[in-house]
């Protein structure tokens, strides 16, 4: 494949978060949006008059009437494993959006069927990509400020019952997979772990504070996390906060504090201070999501053309799935299971 090689492009599940994904598509010279897929047929009618391609009622029907390169999954998460490996098996590149799946077990099944696969799968953990954190990430790898010691991370936001109304899939353990830490938290303690290290023990708690009447998933969490070598991390997020609040995450090294929100600081012990503030990305949609998925939709095609796999890959993408599951396992053991797919 040359450097003018075009992809052909569709995305399945046209909800809120596709929006980002068409956007992206639009302005990418590489990839041409072909179809949109989705089993609501008012949702699906509404991309495929804005967009000017079909549109199909399932991944199935795509694959079985487009020549499609790449598909982008954007279905609530219990649909991601089966879109996924559909997909896979079909020999098409996948882009999916967080979590890989609902569950371990599915998570583990979509892992098997990529390595079987000669398509790459790609997963939207779009905040390794904000600027602030690609420098922090830098910097702390270079090893000029000694041993990480530790980290912390926050995520506070605010999520109504008409918002889980309004998608009745967000606030079961059967179709999300869990509550807050699923479909808001996750990316922040994908954060956590990469910048620190992975994670060798999960200490933590869910609850259903604000919003018991609305969902049967957790709206707050709150975890202690022990790291490869001894570092340690805390974390807290919830859904009961007033406004979507700017995340935060900490590290801390033997020489500084690293703080990285909208701009990076670094406190040395020294006293000196370092205040970064790189110009943001243009990501269509909501500041508070991260504002990096472009960068990564543009990197994800960029890389279809090499014998490599895509760098944030199902196996990566499983280590915070595993660390969410250890919560749930601590908080709700009797939970219900998503049913395998």
């Amino acid at each position: 494949m040359n450097a003018l090689q075009t992809y052909r492009a569709a995305v399945v599940g046209c909800g809120d978060i596709s929006v980002v994904h068409l956007a992206a598509l639009r302005k990418l010279e590489l990839a041409e949006l072909v179809a949109v897929c989705d089993v609501d047929p008012v949702a699906r009618e509404a991309a495929a008059t804005a967009h000017g391609v079909p549109g199909y009622s399932s991944v199935e029907e795509l694959l079985a009437n487009e020549q499609v390169d790449v598909v982008h999954v954007c279905t609530p998460h219990d649909q991601h494993a089966p879109v996924i490996i559909a997909c896979l098996e079909a020999g098409v590149n996948v882009l999916t959006e967080k979590p890989l799946a609902e569950s371990l077990a599915s998570a583990d099944r979509v892992i098997a069927a990529e390595a079987a696969s000669s398509a790459k799968l790609g997963v939207c953990f779009q905040n390794r990509y904000n600027a602030p954190v690609r420098i922090a990430r830098e910097r702390l790898s270079s090893g000029e400020f000694g041993t990480i010691r530790g980290g912390a991370g926050t995520v506070m936001w605010t999520r109504t019952p008409a918002y889980y109304a309004s998608k009745p899939w967000r606030g079961t353990w059967a179709n999300s997979g869990g509550g807050l830490l699923m479909n808001q938290a996750i990316h922040t303690v994908d954060l956590l772990q990469w910048l620190v290290g992975p994670v060798e023990r999960v200490d933590g708690a869910a609850h259903t504070r604000a919003l018991a009447d609305s969902i049967e998933v957790e709206d707050t969490a709150d975890m202690l996390l022990t790291h490869a070598g001894g570092a340690t991390s805390i974390f807290y997020a919830t859904n009961a906060h007033t406004i979507n609040d700017s995340v935060l995450v900490e590290v801390v090294t033997d020489t500084a504090v690293f703080r990285i929100g909208e701009d990076l600081t670094i406190a040395h012990t020294d006293g000196r201070t370092e205040r970064i503030t790189p110009a943001p990305a243009s990501s269509d949609g909501r500041d508070y999501w991260g504002t990096s998925h472009e960068d990564l939709i543009r990197d994800f095609y960029s890389q279809l053309g090499s014998d490599e796999g895509f760098w944030i890959s199902a196996d990566e993408a499983r280590r915070s799935l595993e660390i969410i599951a250890d919560v749930y396992d601590q908080s709700y053991p009797e939970r219900t299971q998503p049913k395998e797919q």
